[in-house]
Parts: C-alpha cells; sequence; structure tokens
C-alpha cells in the first residue's frame, strides 16, 4: 500500500509542477498534504483496509484525465466589450468624444461663413418665378441622334465665337467675338470692318471692342450688321465703308438699348426688325438675364428710309433671334427664357397683332433662319432634355435657389454645369417640328450652336 501512496504522491507533484510551468496556479505544501489525506481516503478499502486493486483504478483514471488535460490545446481567447478593461473603454469613450468634437467644429468652421455669405452678400439678379409645361419627350422627330457630328468644321482655329452668317455668292461674312466683321472666301480669313477699339480678349473687354452678333445681306451688295454694345450699321464689304445707322446709345421710346441682339431684312432693304434682349442687361451678362427672366426685351423696326424706330412688341424675356416669313408677312422673334417663338404680324389683315408660333420648345432657342423647305431652323442654346434633368427648368420655379447661386458663384462657373448637348431644330411653315440634329457629346458642335444661314 505503502508503494502506491508514494507513487500518488509523486504524480500529484509531477503534476503540479508541470501546472506551475504551464502558467498554472501555485499549490503551497499544506494543500499538497490535504490532498494526499483526500488520497488516502479515496483509497482506503471498505472495513479500514487498503484496496490496492481500487488505488490502481482510481490512479490510473486520474492519470489518463490528466493526461487528456496535458493534450488539450490552448483555445484563443476572444475580446469583446463584455471583458475588456476599464481603461480601454474609457480610451474608446475619449476618442469617440475627440473624433465628434472635431466634425462638429469643422461643421461649424465650413457653415457659419456660409451663412455669413447668404445673409451680408447681394445677389446680382431679383428673378420671378416662372412656369414650363413639361419639356416634350425625345421620341418620334426628337430621337436623339448623332446627325451633327457629321458636320464639317471650316476654318478651324482661325475664329473665335463667329455668331451669325450671311453670304453675298459663295462668300461668307460673320461676326467674332474680337470684335471684328470678316470675309471668308478660299479658306482664308479676311477683316473688312470694326466697331470698336482697344484689346479684345476677355468678356470685360466688351463694351469698348464691340461684339457684332446679327449679320444680313442687303440688296445692293451691302451688309447689315448689329453690335452688341454699338447699334446698328450698314457695311460695304468691298470698299471697306462703315456706316451707323442707329446708335445703342440712343433712348427709344425713353429706354436705353443695352444688349442689341439679331436682325432680319425685308427684300428691298427698306425695313429692319431687330431685337434689344435687354434694356437693363449687356451681353457680357447674358446669364444673368436668362436667369432672372427680366421682361424688358423688345423688337424694334427701322425704316432705312425715314430713319425711323419703333417699338412693335414690348415685355419680352431675352428676345434673341428674329426672321421674316417668306411672304414677308409676319416676323418670327425667339424668345428664349420662355423656350417659344412669339409672332408679329407686319402685314395683310393681321398687320399689327401677335401671337405664339411654337412653345415648349426641347431647348432654349437662340438664333432662328429660313430652311429651304420654306420652313426655319433653330438652334438651342441649352436643351430640356425628356427623359432627364433640366436645371433650367429646375430653377426657373425656385427664384431664391437662383439668387442663391449668383451669390457664391460666378457665371463663368455655372455655365461649366451647362450640358454640352448641341440642337439644331426644324419647324414647318406653321411651327410644327419636322425633325432635329442632334450632338448628345458635343464633339463636333460643343454647344451652343448660335451660328445658322
Amino acid at each position: 500500500m505503502s508503494r502506491w501512496l508514494g507513487l500518488a504522491q509523486k504524480n500529484l507533484a509531477a503534476t503540479t509542477s508541470r501546472e506551475a510551468a504551464r502558467g498554472g496556479s501555485y499549490v503551497s505544501p499544506a494543500r499538497a498534504r490535504a490532498g494526499r489525506r483526500s488520497l488516502g481516503r479515496h483509497f482506503r478499502a471498505p472495513g479500514g483496509r487498503w484496496s490496492e486493486r481500487g488505488a490502481d483504478r482510481r490512479l490510473r483514471t486520474m492519470t489518463e484525465a490528466d493526461g487528456l488535460r496535458q493534450r488539450r490545446p490552448l483555445r484563443p481567447q476572444v475580446v469583446t466589450d463584455d471583458n475588456r478593461t476599464p481603461e480601454a473603454k474609457g480610451g474608446s469613450s475619449f476618442s469617440g468624444r475627440v473624433f465628434r468634437a472635431t466634425f462638429l467644429m469643422l461643421a461649424a468652421f465650413l457653415t457659419i461663413p456660409l451663412l455669413g455669405a447668404l445673409v451680408l452678400l447681394d445677389s446680382p439678379i431679383d428673378p420671378e418665378p416662372l412656369s414650363f409645361k413639361e419639356p416634350p419627350l425625345f421620341l418620334g422627330v426628337l430621337q436623339p441622334n448623332t446627325e451633327l457630328q457629321q458636320a464639317e468644321r471650316l476654318f478651324e482655329n482661325q475664329l473665335v465665337g463667329p455668331e451669325s452668317i450671311a453670304n453675298i455668292g459663295d462668300v461668307m461674312f460673320t461676326g467674332t467675338a474680337d470684335g471684328r466683321v470678316v470675309k471668308l472666301e478660299n479658306g482664308e480669313v479676311e477683316t473688312i470692318a470694326r466697331f470698336g477699339s482697344g484689346p479684345c480678349k476677355t468678356r470685360d473687354d466688351e463694351p469698348a471692342c464691340g461684339r457684332p452678333l446679327g449679320i444680313r445681306a442687303g440688296p445692293n451688295g451691302t451688309l447689315f450688321v448689329v453690335d452688341a454694345y454699338k447699334g446698328l450699321f450698314e457695311v460695304n464689304p468691298w470698299k471697306r465703308e462703315v456706316k451707323l445707322l442707329l446708335s445703342s446709345e440712343t433712348p427709344i421710346e425713353g429706354r436705353k438699348m443695352s444688349f442689341l441682339n439679331d436682325l432680319t431684312v425685308t427684300r428691298d432693304g427698306r425695313k429692319i426688325y431687330f431685337t434689344d434682349s435687354s434694356s437693363k442687361w449687356q451681353r457680357r451678362d447674358y446669364l444673368l438675364l436668362l436667369m432672372e427672366g427680366t421682361d424688358d426685351g423688345r423688337l424694334l423696326e427701322y425704316d432705312t428710309q425715314t430713319k425711323e424706330v419703333k417699338v412693335l412688341l414690348d415685355h419680352l424675356r431675352f428676345p434673341n433671334g428674329v426672321q421674316l416669313s417668306p411672304a414677308e408677312d409676319f416676323v418670327l422673334v425667339v424668345e428664349l427664357a420662355m423656350v417659344r417663338i412669339r409672332r408679329f404680324y407686319v402685314s395683310g389683315l393681321m398687320k399689327g397683332g401677335a401671337d405664339v408660333f411654337v412653345e415648349n420648345l426641347p431647348g432654349f432657342p437662340d438664333n432662328i433662319r429660313a430652311s429651304s423647305s420654306g420652313g426655319y431652323w433653330v438652334s438651342m442654346a441649352a436643351i430640356r432634355a425628356n427623359p432627364g434633368f433640366s436645371m433650367l427648368d429646375f430653377l426657373s420655379e425656385r427664384p431664391f435657389l437662383k439668387k442663391v447661386i449668383f451669390k457664391l458663384f460666378s457665371q463663368e462657373t455655372v455655365m461649366k454645369f451647362v450640358p454640352r448637348y448641341s440642337l439644331v431644330l426644324e419647324l414647318s411653315d406653321s411651327g410644327t417640328f419636322l425633325r432635329s440634329l442632334h450632338d448628345p457629346e458635343g464633339q463636333v458642335v460643343t454647344y451652343n450652336p448660335g451660328s445658322l444661314t
């Protein structure tokens, strides 16, 4: 029996050493003696005798369990929020407070100046709400295509901003953004007139430099040209002679002409119909005029014999292109800010009357010219995509947003949001859509194809 007891004691000591080597709990001598007494009681047989067989069985069972315990792999410890130390929780909470405080400070840093700007800065425009119908769907005649991408570029990199085009025989003439009227012949560009002076490099140079816009050929081989800042001129392209017909400084019915735009001439050259887009805004601020929707535009008539000027239509919102009908019984005038074309009767039973020729166009119309089919070509300054999103339509009923935008951004910045989509529409003589030419990506015609002939 003593031999078996000695083996048990040795096994207990070995187990204690292994537990200590594995980082287990330390076993004191007193605890070891208590374990030996307990072991002795377990090994004592009934009646007070030792049972070597029982001791052997119990010792073998204990050593096998101990062996299994020794071979059992250590489980990885998973750290959760429940068993983190108080120090870790406190550190995480502190980091969160720092992040929230930093975020709030940054938001205040950005928001306070913005609110200050909205309150203190004046908006250059005072728009009124305008309401448009839902734009026509781009289906059928308006189905997008790539017809304009087949266009050929003429005089590329030789002209700066040509606006309107006229031709006498095979020779073409146009006005450019640098204040010139030029002749285009045999691949060469030749300056034939200039109405202003000084540098013509930026938008702010326009009032002094001049900006020729509408141009038409007269019956006697001369050109009639309207300059946005200078007035109405007659130009002899062969002799380089320039004659001022009407200065923009001349007030018409008590109002100045700040933005002369386009013109059309009767076949005999006697009557010239032209548009004054605004008496408030100049051409260099055309985007402000469009966004404000000022109704101070006019359609006027100039008599080359009597030198008289008449106002035919008033209270137009950004009148732009103008075109006589083939029979010269009415004049069509584009009302850009209202996405429509007005008609004014200049002869016949309806003389002096006016109506809407076509409304709810698929874009904001710019120029208009007669087509070979007896109808009219109309170029769009910007489209009203449907399906799609039209920023100008969206802003039309939100004058407050318009004011905020122009408090914070320049015209050049706002123009960057205009889609580079070009569209030219052909109308019948009654105003119905006949066909459309598109350049959806603005690859060949960037946008605003204002020049038509």
